[in-house]
């Protein structure tokens, strides 16, 4: 038996295999032990089952649960996390059977997120998700829901026994969902600035932990003059799952010297709960904004081809898939060029990096810029010395080649947008 290992849940975890699966189970079953360790658990064994189809009473069968339930008592687990959602009969009964707190990956998921959640907006949307996943169970939560020892499975409303009040909990719904549409008029308002703006937004979406966030800041830094370095500009970094819950917004420059806005997303993982996807809807629609699409891919993971395809689905169900999108594999460092492969047939414009070593950024940067459906143009212009306003805001906007001032006026070069090129064209030398 494993030597207890203190502070640290002792976890079993369980998979089933149907026939009809998509994913590889030793790929699921990895992802899912990486869960438990983001969620403060050691995972001491694991059991895989196949099936023809889930038992509908104990979703392995009860004979599976017995023999799960010794398990437990040889190795001295605590918690026994399933690989899939369970209902609230399911959770019963496996507790009944197997007399350990079980924990589904949904669940787990959402554990991970709130104790990851740092913003108002963060932690209320965590809230809701946990709120409208646990509704419809509360009558599979026995002894363990209103432990208030903690543990996986246990954060947020957990403490609160849910299952004495279901009418307490709708007007909790109710009232987080008020409070999000409040803060989502707010993102409306901001984003319809940043769209009238006419600056491009290019968006970071992916698997979570790829190095979406590594890779903003070093597009950060490469917009930087060295005299003007910012460390309050860079976002958090972490080797962990879910590290950056909330939407980061920083503005950097074309190798044009043209300004755009990059934002950072969530990242996803494979059977995302839905819960959770409908609660960050706010935030994950920034995607649908965005002007293009940079699909970061951690091209080590031997879960490579799950993660690409788990994106990709997230991206049709948000509607984003008609958008230009690079597939940035990162991390290349770690892999043997040579003999890398990936599934091709969701890739189509790619570009192989690694943002921590900074190699081939600047053609990624050179790859957005041709990308970007918003061109510019190459101009020299003239702008007489009553028109200060329109000179104002073309040097905040944009980074001017060369500068000239005249008796009667200033000429200036630039890559200007063509919307603003028709604007000011007889401005135009």
């Amino acid at each position: 038996m494993e030597k207890r290992i203190s502070n640290k849940e002792r976890t079993l975890i369980v998979g089933v295999e149907l026939d009809s699966d998509i994913f590889d189970i030793d790929d699921s079953m990895d992802e899912l032990d990486k869960l438990v360790s983001a969620a403060g658990g050691v995972v001491i064994s694991r059991v895989i089952q196949k099936r023809h189809s889930i038992d509908p009473a104990f979703f392995i069968g009860k004979g599976k649960a017995q023999e799960i339930k010794n398990y437990c008592e040889e190795l001295e687990i605590d918690t026994v996390v399933f690989n899939d959602e369970l209902t609230g009969a399911q959770i019963r009964n496996l507790e009944d059977v197997i007399d350990k707190k079980i924990v589904d990956r949904t669940n787990l998921i959402l554990d991970i997120f709130a104790s990851r959640a740092t913003s108002k907006e963060g932690k209320l949307q965590v809230k809701l998700a946990q709120l409208k996943y646990r509704l419809p169970r509360l009558v599979g939560y026995g002894k363990y829901l209103s432990r208030t020892g903690g543990g996986i499975g246990t954060r947020g409303p957990g403490e609160q026994k849910l299952e004495t009040d279901r009418r307490h909990i709708l007007r909790e719904i109710n009232n987080i969902e008020k409070a999000l549409k409040k803060i989502e008029q707010t993102r409306e308002t901001n984003r319809k600035q940043r769209i009238s703006s006419s600056i491009p937004i290019v968006a970071l979406v992916g698997y979570t932990n790829v190095g979406k966030s590594t890779l903003l800041n070093k597009i950060i830094e490469l917009s930087e003059d060295s005299t003007e370095k910012n460390e309050s500009k860079k976002v958090f970094v972490c080797d962990q799952l879910f590290a950056t819950l909330g939407t980061s917004l920083r503005r950097a420059k074309l190798p044009n010297g043209q300004p755009f806005l990059i934002t950072d997303t969530v990242g996803f993982v494979s059977k995302l709960p839905v819960h959770l996807v409908e609660a960050f809807k706010g935030t994950l629609e920034e995607v649908k904004y965005a002007d293009l699409l940079l699909h970061v891919v951690d091209a080590s993971s031997k879960n490579l081809n799950m993660q690409i395809k788990t994106t990709f689905d997230i991206l049709k169900d948000l509607e984003v898939l008609d958008k230009p999108i690079i597939t940035v594999f990162n991390k290349m460092d770690k892999v043997d060029f040579d003999n890398f492969i990936y599934d091709s047939n969701y890739v189509d414009k790619k570009v192989f990096i690694s943002a921590q070593r900074s190699n081939n950024l600047d053609e990624l940067l050179q790859m957005i810029q041709d990308n970007l459906p918003v061109k510019y143009k190459k101009v020299r212009m003239f702008l007489p010395y009553t028109s200060q306003s329109i000179l104002s805001y073309l040097l905040d906007k944009y980074t001017i080649d060369n500068m000239e001032h005249e008796e009667n006026g200033v000429y200036i070069e630039l890559n200007i947008s063509m919307d603003e090129y028709e604007r000011y064209k007889t401005y135009i030398v």
